[in-house]
């Protein structure tokens, strides 16, 4: 199982999450269970990866069903999950079927907390969102039951997409320029 202390450990430099990282570090420190999606009060941890394009220019996009909006693949922590960073991995191959090049530790390059509309069984509640950067290994991607929609998109249609604010922000700090 995850432990707590190795998000702790995760920097993030910028200075636009510093609010969510105060709220992530509040939750792991002060509540039971911060990594079970059963714990709304206040919120669970989530993990979401920002996968490049082999040529760096494009970064994959999954249509969210229940939320009716473009957003990147993610989703929630699991009881076999041994890094944090494991959840962001799965929920990408769960979701769209990339194959990524393995790294020991991926960057951790967001966080974001954000509400969740309440569901069938879920009332509202706060996801304590850990952004992590991937490479995909070759384009190709496969629409799954749980996302219908998969897309490369590129900062120049990030608009089309109406991706949120959290998203753009992480994009932007990925490398989508090609390389030499």
């Amino acid at each position: 199982m995850i432990d707590a202390r190795q998000v702790l450990e995760l920097a993030v430099p910028f200075s636009e999450d510093e609010k969510s990282r105060e709220l992530v570090l509040m939750l792991l420190e002060h509540t039971p269970s911060p990594f079970s999606r059963e714990q709304f009060t206040p919120g669970h941890i989530t993990c979401t990866g920002l996968v490049l394009h082999p040529s760096l220019d494009a970064f994959l996009v999954v249509h969210h069903h229940r939320l009716q909006r473009w957003l990147l693949p993610g989703g929630h922590v699991e009881g076999h999950d041994e890094q944090i960073w494991d959840t962001a991995r799965r929920e990408v191959t769960e979701e769209t079927g990339a194959v990524l090049i393995e790294a020991p530790r991926p960057a951790l390059i967001g966080i974001d907390v954000h509400g969740i509309p309440p569901g069938r069984r879920e009332p509202f509640h706060l996801h304590h969102d850990l952004i992590f950067a991937f490479r995909a290994v070759s384009d190709r991607i496969v629409p799954t039951e749980e996302a219908r929609q998969v897309a490369w998109c590129s900062m120049a249609e990030a608009d089309r997409y109406e991706l949120p604010a959290n998203v753009r922000r992480c994009a932007s700090r990925a490398t989508l320029e090609p390389r030499p």
